[in-house]
């Protein structure tokens, strides 16, 4: 899908921190994150909520009262005749989401579209289904995170077996992942160099009411530090393999949007400059491959913006493993060192729905950094599929 006319004022797209499951929001609904980040994000960058005209909202997990996500959301936000669909698509929702929002700017020739992501891993819902075929009309029980990440229904393996499969055909060897995600960790320490100054760029801070007291984050929790001797002494997940917990992201909750706008009403607002959406490309690899489909994702979405590779000025992933990022410099040529500049979800986490739209964040403003040219995302999603998002920062 190739875009002409939308486009995220750089200043205008934002990241809460990330933290750990089981964390300060394990017990936080997703939703009441979403609706604190979005209003403090729209109140400093003096965004009238009534100026908006649509919204999306991309959620994977269940909350409460999550039938209700999107006028719920606009309403507490101050804009109650807004509304808009709710995407969720496993870990390609943030990119799903900025497609959707696109898509109405391109079909409207203008309009402002809120994106609002957001994902709490933690504590996930034990569903129950009624089953009358059951002993006695015994229920089915389903925890609907945990199971998800057991195994994919289609296969019957679980995604850190997908990684071991790709790993295995790529001759990819343990070493060579510990190595990465070395390179990964510095630079992610880069983007806290400066009392976080390039984090600074787009992060929002959690303030949430708890109880008597306010609960305030404003730095990613729960990364762990990496070194040669730690990831060397971890063993492999599955027995004989080449992945660890080292060198495989961990669960994470959080929230994440942008402002999608047309060309010419950017004109009017932005302030650093505008990234423009030139394409996005889904795509599935085959059974139980799944770290494959971000570089075919990334294949299809450079394929619409008419580009090649070497023409990139930086690319960002969602490498929920670091199978990912070795499988796709050896598919595509493209420099481990020239990806993820400044960190990825590898290190910070994975919430789901919002860890795309973080991802894209850091693409935006480590191109604005650089002086501006065109950057890809890309990431792999459950069921062996993945989404990219090609953009070009004027």
């Amino acid at each position: 899908m190739k875009f002409e006319n939308a486009v995220v004022p750089v200043d205008r797209i934002w990241s809460s921190p990330f933290v750990r499951w089981q964390g300060s929001l394990a017990d936080v609904s997703s939703l009441e994150v979403a609706v604190a980040v979005t209003r403090d994000a729209l109140d400093v960058r003096r965004i009238d909520p009534g100026t908006i005209d649509g919204l999306v909202v991309g959620m994977t997990i269940p909350q409460p009262n999550c039938f209700y996500a999107a006028p719920w959301i606009a309403s507490r936000l101050g804009a109650p005749g807004l509304t808009g669909p709710v995407v969720s698509q496993a870990c390609a929702t943030s990119v799903a989401a900025l497609a959707s929002a696109a898509a109405q700017i391109e079909r409207d020739g203008g309009g402002t579209i809120l994106a609002v992501t957001t994902d709490r891993t933690s504590n996930g819902p034990l569903l129950v289904y009624p089953s009358a075929g059951g002993m006695g009309g015994a229920p089915t029980t389903e925890h609907w995170v945990l199971e998800s990440f057991r195994a994919d229904p289609n296969t019957g393996q679980s995604m850190v077996q997908t990684a071991e499969n790709v790993a295995r055909e790529g001759k990819i060897s343990r070493a060579a992942l510990d190595e990465l995600t070395l390179q990964r960790w510095g630079q992610y320490q880069d983007s806290l160099k400066d009392d976080h100054a390039f984090q600074r760029r787009y992060m929002q801070d959690i303030v949430i009411p708890a109880g008597k007291k306010t609960l305030r984050i404003e730095a990613d929790e729960g990364v762990h530090a990496y070194s040669p001797e730690t990831l060397a002494a971890l063993r492999p997940v599955v027995p004989d393999g080449v992945t660890t917990f080292g060198t495989q992201t961990h669960p994470a909750d959080g929230c994440a949007g942008a402002i999608v706008t047309s060309r010419a009403n950017a004109r009017t607002s932005e302030r650093d400059g505008v990234a423009r959406l030139l394409s996005v490309g889904f795509a599935r690899a085959n059974k139980a491959q799944m770290p494959k489909a971000a570089t075919r994702a990334a294949q299809v979405a450079m394929a619409e913006a008419g580009l090649r590779f070497d023409q990139l000025a930086s690319v960002v992933t969602h490498n929920p493993f670091a199978v990912n990022d070795v499988w796709f410099a050896q598919e595509t040529g493209y420099p481990l060192d020239k990806m993820n500049r400044f960190g990825c979800s590898l290190i910070y986490g994975h919430p789901q729905g919002p860890t795309g739209l973080r991802g894209v964040a850091e693409l935006v403003h480590a191109l604005r950094q650089a002086g501006g040219g065109v950057g890809l995302f890309t990431g792999c999603a459950a069921g062996d599929a993945g989404a990219a998002l090609v953009v070009r920062v004027d």
